[in-house]
Order: structure tokens, then C-alpha cells, then sequence
């Protein structure tokens, strides 16, 4: 197994003694006007203590939310969260580039962290549009003359082209931060490390495309693809089984995107079927409790599916354990609810007992690893990023990382 080499800078070439802007991703949930701590404070706070303890002067971007949505809020609740993860005072300034924030930011002694105010209440963000248009821009023109270094550690953000992402890259020295460079190189490691065993991707979530697109960009890299959840679903239909439809004509969760990719999922299973590894049982409720079906025995499709099988669940770790490589995008079923979290856990169980490679991603699959007692460090890699993710398993670049790797 070779590893992928570095593209980008990192936070070991950083010169010592520098102003450093750093981009973080604090995007949280928002409960009653305030921030809820999450896994992204942690991981994000191993890098802003590398920095403040090496005595650089570390002033940090982040956003939160979106103009127009209940969770648009100031960042003044992440300082606090941020601080108690790193273990210094993180200051906050209620400004991101006017005179309050200049003012903060030359008054910083070495090892001091300050954090600016939310990136999206800066009309210059949001827009997507090229690197070099928001260099321009005035967010960027007014903070840059006041830093050494840039460091890019959002990885989760970075398939945005926004200015505090790809803006300052262009005009400032950058580097990748210790969560992009994990991220990055965790997350392309199976399109670009060579694996000499068999190599295995869970794959399941709502969307159809997403599955698609993921096993068309890494057909050649992966020997079998375990199905589960509505994607799941949708190919037992393709293989004529009478699933993968809406019962509730209000809740489109399969119609639709059964019309817009029925043809290349079967395509699909008429020219990779060797690969592709399909539910033999469901789950779904019966008087409350969990119940199961064989998929041969399934005359027509009366109740919700809410997870594979047992047996599925089953065979699928069975794979797991005789994987050199293992990757997970998206869930098996709906594992938020314990009666239904069988496939998805069973398949992370086996992971996590397994001396393979694994990295874990997709949305909120990952918080089924602490949810259900595992531990974190039984995975290789565990991403915090969702749409980044899919993009780095479909082959699609990041403008974030892209930046970084023009440096």
C-alpha cells in the first residue's frame, strides 16, 4: 500500500513568528440562539493549539449558517466552545474586516487566538465565483496586508468557491492546516493509494446520484459495493424486486429519483453486477418493534424499509473482515433510531474489529460511531466533511484545496 504525496503546503512549513489567518469550518447547530459543541471544534482546536503554542499570532475565519435561515447567528458562542477544546482564551471581535477588527488584530501578542465574526455576514462571501474575482474583493483586499500567512483548515467548506476560501490563497502564502491535510489525504486515499488486497465501500443514504456517481468514479479501484438504505433500495428495483417506491404519494423519497436514474442502474448492475452486493433481508415496523423480511419473499411493497436486514447486516461485516481497505459513504438504514440501527453498526463493528484500512464519511453517518459506543480511534479516518466527501469519492476538485495547491 503506497501513500498519496502531499500537494499542498502544510503547517510544517509555516516560517515562525507569523500573523496567521486561519479558515475553520464551526458550522453548528443552532438551539435556542446558541451553538452546540460538536466534533468540529475538537478536531479544528488540534490546530489552532499547534499554532498558538508554536507563539504565532492566530486570528480565525469561520461561518455559521446562511443569510435568511434561523441559524444565522454571530460567532460570539464558538469562541467560547472553541476555547474550551484548545485550551486557551479565544477572543471575539463582533467585525471581520472594518477598523474593530483591524484594531484586534494589531494589538495580538504571540500565542494570542482571535476569532472574527461570522465570514457570511460579509456581502463579498457568498457568491460563488473564481479565486481571482474574490481576491478582489474588499473582505480580502482589507484583512490580507494585515497577515504573514494564510492556512486553509476547513476542509468540509472547501468545495465552496468562497472568499475566505480561494481569495486568499492569492494573494497570501498558504497552507493547509492539520484537518485538511488529514481530510484530504484520508479522503483521496482510495482513488490514489494502491491496495493489495480486497478493497470494499459501504455505500447507502438517500440519494441515488450521489451512489452512482461514486461507484462510476471508483469502479476500478473498489471490489464490491455493499447497497443499504433508500439508494439500496432503488437497485433492488432495478434487479426486480417490487421496492424502491413511494407508499405516500406527499413524501417523494424514490419516485422521482427512480425516473431520473432508472436507466443507469440497471446499466449499472447489467455491467458491474459482480460488484454490486444487494440486501437479502429488510427491516421495517411492525406494532413497534423491529421486523424483518426476506427480499425473495417481498410480493409487493406495503410497509416502509427502514434498514437491511439481519442477515444482510450480517453477511456485509463478513465482507468487512476479509477487506484489506474499507470506506463507508452514507448509512445502511435509519441507525438514529436503535431498532433500525443494525446494518449501519454491524457493518462499523466489523470495521472497527477488522486490521484494515477504513475511513468513514458521508453526512451524519459518522455519529453513529459515538452514538452506538464505539471508539473513534479504531478508524483510520473519520470525516467531518459531507459534501466535500462525496465530491473527493466522485472525483470532483475542491476550489478550496485547489488553491492551496497552486501555491
Amino acid at each position: 500500500m503506497s501513500t498519496p504525496t502531499a500537494t499542498f503546503k502544510t503547517l510544517d512549513d509555516l516560517e515562525s513568528d507569523q500573523r496567521v489567518l486561519v479558515r475553520l469550518d464551526l458550522n453548528s447547530p443552532i438551539e435556542d440562539g446558541e451553538p452546540q459543541d460538536n466534533r468540529r471544534f475538537e478536531r479544528h482546536a488540534e490546530t489552532v493549539r499547534e499554532l498558538a503554542d508554536a507563539g504565532h499570532r492566530v486570528v480565525l475565519l469561520a461561518h455559521q449558517g446562511r443569510p435568511g435561515r434561523d441559524d444565522f447567528v454571530s460567532l460570539a458562542g464558538h469562541a467560547d466552545i472553541l476555547a474550551s477544546h484548545v485550551g486557551r482564551d479565544v477572543g471575539f471581535v463582533a467585525d471581520t474586516y472594518g477598523d474593530d477588527a483591524i484594531d484586534a488584530i494589531e494589538a495580538l501578542e504571540p500565542g494570542e487566538i482571535l476569532l472574527l465574526e461570522n465570514t457570511r455576514m460579509c456581502d463579498d462571501e457568498l457568491p460563488e465565483e473564481d479565486p481571482e474575482v474574490k481576491a478582489e474583493t474588499e473582505f480580502v483586499q482589507s484583512l490580507a496586508p494585515h497577515f504573514d500567512a494564510y492556512v486553509n483548515d476547513a476542509y468540509s467548506a472547501a468545495h465552496r468557491s468562497h472568499a475566505s476560501l480561494v481569495g486568499f490563497p492569492q494573494v497570501l502564502p498558504a497552507y493547509a492546516g492539520r484537518v485538511m491535510q488529514t481530510e484530504y489525504e484520508a479522503n483521496t486515499a482510495i482513488a490514489e493509494k494502491e491496495f493489495d488486497g480486497q478493497v470494499t465501500m459501504a455505500v447507502g443514504g438517500t440519494k441515488a446520484t450521489d451512489v452512482i456517481d461514486v461507484m462510476n468514479n471508483l469502479g476500478e479501484k473498489v471490489d464490491d459495493f455493499l447497497l443499504g438504505g433508500i439508494a439500496g433500495e432503488l437497485f433492488l428495483r432495478a434487479a426486480g424486486h417490487p421496492v424502491g417506491f413511494d407508499l405516500d404519494p406527499e413524501q417523494d423519497l424514490y419516485d422521482t429519483q427512480w425516473e431520473q436514474n432508472h436507466e443507469l442502474v440497471e446499466e449499472m448492475l447489467a455491467e458491474r453486477g459482480e460488484q454490486i452486493t444487494l440486501a437479502t433481508d429488510l427491516a421495517y415496523e411492525a406494532e413497534g418493534e423491529r421486523a424483518e423480511v426476506d427480499v425473495d419473499e417481498i410480493e409487493e411493497k406495503d410497509v416502509s424499509f427502514l434498514d437491511v436486514g439481519t442477515d444482510t447486516a450480517e453477511g456485509y461485516a463478513d465482507v468487512v473482515r476479509d477487506s484489506e481497505a474499507v470506506f463507508v459513504k452514507g448509512a445502511l438504514g435509519v441507525f438514529e433510531d436503535e431498532r433500525f440501527s443494525v446494518g449501519t453498526v454491524t457493518v462499523l463493528e466489523a470495521i472497527a474489529e477488522t486490521d484494515c484500512f477504513s475511513v468513514v464519511g458521508g453526512g451524519d453517518t459518522s455519529r453513529a460511531i459515538g452514538m452506538y459506543g464505539m471508539d473513534e480511534a479504531d478508524f483510520d479516518h473519520v470525516s467531518i466533511a459531507g459534501g466535500a466527501y462525496i465530491r473527493a469519492l466522485t472525483g470532483q476538485p475542491l476550489a478550496g484545496v485547489e488553491a492551496l495547491k497552486e501555491q
